[in-house]
């Protein structure tokens, strides 16, 4: 299986979101057999989006998450409210989290586990910068973060274990990873994850996100060690997005 999520991040209001959400529902009539499709936009339209694709192929997630479940926090979005809502996904870690909000591994760990407490999915984003790539230390990077989050986390084994692969310097900059560093790294998360959880191999979902097109998706998607896209500027243009799931859909149906 493939999955394609959409991270919308800051953009779009209540009507813009509900007609593209609209938009990715008619893409996903009339096929047999289609990745699974998450679209992840702002808190404040979730609830609209909701019902839209309610009872649809089309699966609701948040972009972020406090690390607590109810009090006195302002500004927080816990997880048990993003369940209320109907989200069945949530993006923990994501780089701008990390570099914009100070995010650290302390921090997403609670988050983390919160999140398979309350049983929605966490997307957990790990990835390196220009200067740990450039230094030959991407690898050991990446690792640590595995750790901060795997280690000492209990896992349920009915929980999907998702993790995106998103080198900092490829996001939004045009220059995605070549094919061949995202497997890489994909084979050594999806080891590690495997260590800390005792999960078979087969069982950890590996994506990647970085500047990735309707052009260059399925030079990834083809990849067995590529379980699906997070796709950040592609999600808000329809015919982008939709080419990039009709893509993971012809890949899927080719295998049958």
């Amino acid at each position: 299986m493939k999955t394609v999520i959409g991270n919308w991040k800051m953009n779009l209001g209540i009507r813009e979101s509900v007609a593209l959400a609209h938009g990715v529902l008619q893409s996903l009539k009339g096929k047999e057999l289609t990745p699974d499709v998450v679209i992840c936009p702002p808190f404040t339209v979730l609830s609209e989006v909701q019902k839209a694709v309610s009872k649809s192929k089309l699966a609701l997630g948040a972009q972020n998450c406090g690390p607590d479940r109810a009090g006195a926090f302002t500004g927080e979005i816990s997880v048990p409210m993003l369940k209320d809502v109907g989200c069945s996904f949530v993006i923990i870690g994501h780089s701008e989290r990390r570099n914009y909000m100070q995010e650290d591994g302390v921090l997403l760990h609670k988050k983390f586990r919160l999140a398979l407490e309350e049983k929605i999915t966490p997307v957990l984003c790990v990835g390196e910068s220009k200067i740990e790539r450039e230094a030959g230390q991407a690898i050991t990077f990446v690792k640590n973060q595995l750790k901060e989050i795997f280690e000492n986390q209990t896992i349920p084994k009915t929980s999907r274990l998702m993790v995106a692969y998103e080198p900092i310097w490829a996001i939004g900059t045009g220059a995605p990873a070549s094919v061949a560093d995202i497997v890489e790294m994909h084979q050594i998360i999806r080891a590690e994850v495997a260590k800390y959880t005792g999960a078979e191999p087969e069982r950890v979902e590996v994506l990647y996100g970085g500047s990735v097109t309707s052009e260059n998706a399925y030079g990834y998607l083809r990849e067995s060690e590529i379980d699906g896209l997070l796709i950040g500027g592609a999600s808000l243009k329809l015919n982008q997005f939709t080419e990039i799931i009709n893509l993971a859909s012809d890949i899927l149906n080719a295998q049958i």
